[in-house]
């Protein structure tokens, strides 16, 4: 594992047995703002007008998703219940020198060196009105009785992680969402279209963040 520099200048992590980045090479954070915390999370919120929100990412990684999102919940004194699936979590020590704590409130940072431990456990109450589990394990050995308003679907690319982009596995995560819900990914493909598609989803074509035209957002009917 080796820290990277992105175009925005925040860091992401380079895994050498994958073969790919974390987040996108052209900004870690405008990335992450821009596919899940705005075309995700804040686009279901607009168009509920709810005060409590659920998500569900597939690919916790660096936690720079959760961080943004929790964040931005505070702010907005919103209630968010958050579960990252991670077959393999990072080391504490590697989690806690992206340098992501310039981007959030202090006290979103110093709750997720508290109790990033913790939530590879149990559910923790993360801070006032957020709570966070993180299940360490892979996403088809998942299961839950909650249902999620949002997904980030954050998964390596298909071409390093094929199995995360089947049918097979984009089934098992959806049955998660609830009718309304929000699915959001940087990907998008003619076959993840014709997947999403047929598990009942209307789908958008939603301009991609930086090095990517397009990215995918689907609502659950």
């Amino acid at each position: 594992m080796e820290f990277v520099t992105t175009g925005d200048g925040s860091a992401t992590l380079y895994h050498p047995e994958v073969g790919e980045h974390y987040h996108s090479k052209h900004g870690a954070l405008q990335e992450s703002r821009h596919v899940f915390l705005h075309a995700g999370l804040q686009f279901f919120l607009e168009k509920s007008a709810k005060s409590e929100v659920s998500v569900l990412e597939v690919g916790f990684g660096t936690g720079l998703n959760f961080l943004l999102s929790a964040d931005y919940a505070l702010q907005q004194h919103i209630h968010l219940r958050y579960c990252g699936i991670e077959a393999f979590p990072l080391a504490e020590d590697l989690l806690f020198q992206t340098g992501y704590d310039r981007f959030v409130d202090p006290v979103i940072w110093q709750a997720l060196e508290e109790n990033y431990a913790a939530a590879l456990q149990n559910e923790v109450q993360y801070s006032d009105g957020v709570r966070l589990a993180i299940a360490h394990q892979k996403v088809l050995s998942f299961a839950s009785s909650e249902q999620f308003d949002v997904i980030y679907f954050d998964a390596f690319a298909a071409v390093h992680q094929p199995e995360m982009w089947t049918d097979e596995t984009l089934a098992h995560v959806c049955q998660y969402l609830r009718p309304g819900g929000v699915f959001v990914t940087y990907a998008i493909t003619g076959n993840l279209k014709r997947s999403m598609k047929a598990l009942g989803f209307s789908i958008e074509k939603a301009p991609g963040a930086p090095g990517k035209r397009e990215m995918l957002r689907a609502v659950k009917k």
